[in-house]
């Protein structure tokens, strides 16, 4: 690292966590998964109920750690603590307190992603280099912390993913991050196994606010039926509540909408006194919702809103979140809608919604939602009308949780039902053809992502009936 400052030193992260340091050494980077150790890095020893980090780090040192935080003496040069989960989130606390970045914080139980990396890129065109977000899903009481231990000191603005399962755990981990700026994107039946109803969702994902800073604008969705129920939880702690959508009222409103020739959208869009014209790359309306939320962040945290235009208008698909890829298929190509990484009824509704704006056959691939709760049936039933409204041609459900969509789509639309990913792949592969447009979507456990995989890898491209 050197002539490059190190994002820690020993000394610092002694101080920070209260441990006491083995030797003198400086890292690049955190990690408390051994097999994302690279060069320089800062290796987290967490105990879990399933292992012990302890345990790889001879492998992370293989890997190149250049220091670990321990619970337990090692030959390796550390920091000594009681605890290592604690001395992670006593990190993140330090990091946080150590920087004068702007900080927004995003919830929301769909979009909250996708909406954190389109800020990410429409700060990082703003001040380029000088951005840091929490990368792949890290959102959880680990990923947080981690998150903001990986922030550098002169970090102009930070962009952190919280998510939630149980009430009153983004209130802890808002609490940490301590945003200038907190966006709940949307709401919606996403872990109703852990909540009675929607309403008691919606004031979970209002925890958010919170940990605003003093003055700390609060972003709602103007189009949510919880808009009122957000206000609510936001005004004790906010200086300033925006709103965004699509509906006349909203203080950052997307007025005019048609779609552009690339698929996307090109909005004309109103804000506090200004007006912005641009295009959205990503196809649908509930990215033009999501763009909303990220000009009103932008504006809030002093970017600029001409550079966020031109960075939506650039952003590619994210995996598993929307990448499209024309894959080859008997001399043809068709295209795949990668939505695989997850799933819960209002994401499935409207990105099907979008697949009945594709040309071609259109397929579906969808995999059981989980975490819905006793209502799970019903919610999984009540796809067969945006699959219909879409006029897709065929639907292939993956999953013991999809009994009921498959009874429902009955006579309506032709269907298969497969009980897992790798015979959802075998049977995609026998009858998709080019010129097909294939959407794939259903919860990360459900692994469709492996369909995904195969059939962009081209393995279907010499296939023979």
């Amino acid at each position: 690292m050197r002539g490059v400052k190190p994002l820690w030193t020993s000394e610092a992260l002694a101080r920070a966590t209260g441990g006491t340091a083995s030797a003198d050494f400086a890292v690049s980077g955190v990690a408390f998964d051994s097999r994302e150790v690279g060069p320089g890095d800062l290796f987290i020893a967490m105990k879990g109920e399933a292992t012990d980090g302890h345990r790889f780090l001879d492998k992370a040192f293989a890997g190149g750690a250049a220091g670990a935080i321990v619970s337990e003496p090692v030959d390796h040069p550390h920091i000594l603590v009681a605890d290592t989960t604690a001395a992670l989130d006593a990190l993140g606390v330090a990091s946080r307190a150590r920087t004068a970045a702007k900080i927004a914080g995003v919830t929301g139980s769909v979009g909250k992603t996708g909406t954190k990396e389109a800020l990410f890129a429409a700060l990082d065109r703003f001040a380029p280099g000088h951005v840091h977000r929490s990368v792949k899903s890290y959102n959880n009481h680990t990923g947080v912390p981690l998150s903001l231990a990986r922030m550098s000191a002169d970090t102009r603005f930070g962009v952190l993913e919280m998510g939630m399962n149980h009430a009153g755990e983004l209130a802890q981990l808002t609490r940490m991050v301590r945003p200038h700026v907190a966006i709940v994107t949307a709401i919606a039946p996403a872990h109703q196994a852990y909540f009675d109803s929607v309403e008691a969702i919606a004031d979970a994902k209002g925890e958010i606010f919170q940990g605003l800073e003093p003055g700390g604008t609060a972003i709602v969705p103007f189009d949510s039926p919880y808009r009122d129920r957000l206000i609510a939880a936001a005004k004790p702690h906010a200086g300033r509540i925006v709103t965004f959508g699509l509906g006349e009222g909203a203080d950052v409103r997307a007025r005019d909408v048609v779609r552009a020739t690339n698929g996307g959208s090109l909005v004309n869009a109103r804000l506090h006194g200004a007006e912005l014209c641009f295009t959205i790359a990503h196809p649908g309306a509930h990215w033009v919702s999501n763009a909303m939320a990220v000009l009103a962040a932008v504006e809030a945290l002093g970017g600029d809103l001409g550079q966020a235009g031109l960075a939506l208008a650039d952003m590619a698909g994210l995996p598993g979140r929307g990448a499209r890829h024309n894959v080859p298929v008997d001399g043809g190509t068709a295209l795949v809608i990668d939505e695989s990484y997850n799933a819960n009824p209002a994401s499935m509704a409207a990105t099907i919604r979008q697949l009945g704006e594709e040309a071609g056959r259109r397929i579906v691939i969808l995999g059981g939602m989980r975490e819905l709760g006793e209502g799970s049936d019903a919610f999984h039933a009540q796809l067969a009308e945006p699959l219909k409204a879409a006029n897709v041609q065929y639907a292939l459900l993956v999953g013991a949780e999809m009994k009921p969509l498959a009874k429902a789509l009955e006579g309506v639309i032709d269907f298969a039902h497969r009980p897992d990913a790798a015979a959802a792949l075998e049977h995609i592969s026998q009858i998709l053809e080019p010129g097909d447009a294939v959407l794939i979507k259903g919860s990360n456990a459900i692994g469709l992502s492996r369909v995904v995989a195969n059939l962009v890898s081209g393995a279907l491209g010499g296939r023979t009936d």
